[in-house]
């Protein structure tokens, strides 16, 4: 997902297209996805949208585009790219990932689709444990540790909120049940939006399973929405690489 425009950024450029490590940020995020083996990959653009195809075009025919004309959510935004997957499996997976998470890692989304294949689930995420959850939708477990929703932060009662299990958005879904699941979400009444973590919830009532794995490092969930957190990330990825490239000599 790489539509919007990142209005604390203190910039016009859309978010993603904001450097980290010499490159835009989308561009680390299409790579993990490249090295985690995914045959397809699909960017959701709208804002400035000729300024992120610009922006990946080092990729050349690897990608597709989808467009979101207007910014109504998450879930709008997957669904605009429904097109771009007719004619695959109902049973394919399918990752949804945002375009603003550079920090991302090949190691964990190949973790994500293993225990989705192995699991039959029809949607499974990618959680992390943090010290400080500000800001982020929790992971709500039952009683036996598996998922029951995700709580965004406004909703969330005290109890929710002292929760440290948070939602990065790394995401796995069947692609019929994530069709089925968007087709079920309800405009929220106080943003107009429609949000992909409504989703999961609207599966589970369907009776379908969804699976929560900890997988992401704490590091890697850092969010960009300013340039001091721009810089912040900036500095990460580049020691990440630099261990990289000094681990192969």
């Amino acid at each position: 997902m790489a539509a919007g425009k990142g209005t604390r950024m203190q910039s016009d450029l859309p978010k993603v297209v904001h450097e980290v490590a010499d490159r835009p940020m989308v561009c680390h995020v299409v790579d993990a996805c490249l090295r985690a083996g995914c045959d397809r990959v699909i960017i959701i653009v709208g804002y400035e949208q000729a300024r992120v195809r610009t922006a990946l075009g080092g990729f050349g025919g690897r990608l597709a585009f989808a467009v979101q004309g207007e910014q109504l959510g998450t879930g709008h935004a997957v669904s605009c790219a429904e097109a771009a997957l007719e004619g695959l499996d109902p049973a394919t997976p399918v990752l949804v990932l945002a375009g603003d998470g550079p920090l991302i890692r090949a190691e964990t989304l190949a973790e994500l689709l293993a225990r989705h294949a192995s699991t039959g689930a029809s949607a499974t995420l990618a959680t992390s444990v943090i010290a400080d959850p500000a800001g982020y939708g929790r992971i709500v477990r039952d009683e036996s540790g598996r998922f029951a929703a995700i709580v965004e932060q406004k909703n969330a009662t005290p109890e929710q909120s002292a929760i440290r299990e948070v939602n990065p958005s790394y995401y796995c879904f069947r692609l019929g049940s994530l069709r089925e699941g968007l087709r079920r979400v309800q405009r929220d009444a106080t943003s107009g939006e429609y949000y992909l973590t409504d989703v999961p919830t609207i599966l589970m009532t369907m009776g379908e399973r969804v699976e929560v794995i900890d997988a992401v490092p704490p590091e890697d969930v850092l969010s960009i929405n300013t340039p001091e957190q721009l810089a912040e990330v900036d500095r990460i990825l580049r020691d990440r690489l630099a261990g990289v490239v000094r681990g192969a000599q």
